[in-house]
């Protein structure tokens, strides 16, 4: 298994260890990223996998910590290319802590489609069962910001871009673009319906293809996707969803749910 940094406690997130705690405690399994958004480009994506797991007693009680287990086939500071893999599987708490944030790339486990589940059991079909535990108005702040860093990623507001191939062959980072404007249709979808669609649906799958091809302009990326954010800032008070989740009833279900699995091993 490649070399991985990041350490926990001094023990590193990659350890054998720690994948053996996210293998053994795997609830949810799915694949994430422009794969399951229908963006990828054949030939020139990896594939993102995102996992949850219930961690040991040990490591909730205890002295010892257990937040993620991150593997990635390329080793640290190489970009992973056509084929590799890069998964995270995040502990139960961390990954509920961070879905009642709203963070999109979190939130995706619960909606992906059958197909695109690699392992699932009974406490993972009752988490994407209740979407309703974990969604709130608050989601579409966090879309808004993501897509904002998207736009300074493309307009190189940020020190660096990993993929300067684009902007020599396109003008500018059309993956940064496609991502953008991915976020602002997401995040309005999930503030009107209370769902994610993935892939993502015509029209727009198709348009968001053509923008990471470089088949519409900077200008027009950035347009879409300023129409799409002053959506979201609107959504952000009259969306149906609740203005904030209910913390106390996620963390209810969270108790209850570890120590179900504590139970059952």
């Amino acid at each position: 298994m490649p070399r991985l940094t990041d350490t926990n406690n001094g023990m590193k997130h990659s350890s054998p260890r720690f994948a053996a705690i996210a293998e053994q405690g795997t609830i949810l399994r799915v694949q994430v990223g422009s794969g399951l958004h229908g963006t990828a480009i054949q030939g020139q994506d990896d594939r993102d996998e995102m996992g949850i797991c219930v961690e040991p007693a040990d490591y909730v009680i205890g002295l010892s910590r257990f937040e993620q287990y991150i593997y990635r086939t390329q080793p640290e500071g190489v970009r992973s290319g056509p084929g590799d893999l890069d998964l995270i599987v995040y502990s139960l708490r961390k990954w509920l802590r961070l879905a009642l944030q709203g963070n999109p790339t979190v939130l995706l486990p619960l909606f992906v489609p059958e197909s695109e589940i690699v392992t699932i059991n009974d406490l993972g079909r009752e988490l994407r069962a209740r979407p309703e535990l974990i969604l709130s108005r608050v989601a579409g702040r966090r879309f808004i910001g993501y897509l904002r860093s998207q736009r300074a990623g493309m307009l190189g507001e940020r020190r660096h871009t990993n993929r300067p191939e684009l902007i020599e062959k396109y003008g500018f980072d059309a993956k940064y673009a496609m991502h953008m404007v991915r976020l602002g249709v997401q995040g309005v979808e999930l503030l009107e319906t209370g769902r994610i669609t993935l892939p993502i649906p015509e029209p727009w799958l198709g348009w968001l293809r053509e923008l990471r091809q470089g088949r519409h302009t900077k200008d027009e990326a950035l347009a879409a996707a300023d129409e799409l954010e002053a959506r979201l800032e609107k959504l952000l008070t009259s969306s149906p969803l609740p203005e904030r989740p209910d913390h106390d009833r996620a963390n209810a279900w969270l108790v209850e749910t570890y120590q179900q699995a504590w139970a059952a091993s």
